[in-house]
């Protein structure tokens, strides 16, 4: 059994690391939503593996067999997604890289044409996690896909403050014409901050005088972005402070990202 779980994550990883995203499911008992403690073991070792931090996003979709009614099942397969996640967090997984989780119910069955309902309906009980690696573009790309991390280097804020430039708003403008392409799109806006003492993990807007330069670059664009017709159900915002030096300068440094969570 060691074995054979320890090729399933070489397996896993190698396809994670030659792949954007990649799929691997846990299974659960007929009308449980707890774990057996193989299948919680099989979490913990991706979680533990030394390949995992080249995952940048994590999404979790939970379904059921084709057993009981439709609103018992949806509620069940969101239950299953709860334990998968409460697992990944009491492990250490940062509740940020969880982007969605999801209850999809039941999976129908065509009892007629399946060989084997039994083992059929045990592969429906399943959550499956969608793991998705950091693909970093300096422009909107032509085929995004959710774990994209779109550095838009050509938009850089002056030290201290959070307002945009005329420079930054036409860069925005670009990227409003892909959103508009891509309607079902959603996102993250990250903002950023250099020269800080180590003693803080994010600047002063001079601005507003409050320590969260950071979030206020990050929230000044989506706010842009709203008022150029996206929705605001589509993105949300979030200060990332002086956690993620890109080593290129303090002008790169002084940046917004957009992160596709889901398309």
């Amino acid at each position: 059994m060691k074995r054979s779980l320890r090729i399933l994550f070489l397996l896993f990883f190698g396809y994670l690391s030659a792949q954007e995203n990649a799929t691997q499911s846990v299974y659960f008992e007929f009308d449980k939503f707890a774990l057996n403690p193989f299948q919680t073991n099989t979490l913990i070792k991706l979680v533990n593996s030394p390949n995992f931090p080249q995952v940048e996003s994590i999404q979790l979709f939970g379904y059921c067999d084709d057993r009981g009614t439709e609103a018992y099942n949806n509620k069940l397969s969101e239950k299953r997604v709860s334990t998968v996640q409460k697992i990944l967090l009491s492990n250490g997984v940062s509740q940020n890289k969880i982007f969605i989780c999801e209850g999809k119910g039941r999976v129908l069955l065509a009892t007629d044409s399946v060989k084997n309902a039994a083992k059929t309906r045990y592969k429906n009980r399943r959550v499956d996690l969608v793991f998705n690696t950091k693909t970093t573009h300096t422009s909107f790309p032509a085929n995004p896909k959710v774990g994209d991390l779109i550095i838009l280097d050509r938009i850089s804020f002056e030290i201290g403050s959070s307002m945009l430039s005329e420079k930054a708003k036409k860069e925005l403008d670009r990227v409003v014409v892909s959103l508009q392409q891509y309607k079902t799109l959603r996102f993250e806006i990250k903002g950023h901050v250099c020269c800080t003492s180590s003693k803080y993990s994010d600047a002063i807007d001079k601005e507003t005088q409050d320590r969260n330069l950071s979030v206020n670059r990050a929230k000044n664009a989506f706010v842009y972005f709203r008022s150029k017709g996206i929705s605001p159900y589509r993105m949300r915002y979030k200060g990332y402070g002086n956690r993620f030096p890109l080593g290129k300068g303090d002008d790169q440094d002084r940046r917004v990202e957009l992160f596709i969570t889901q398309l």
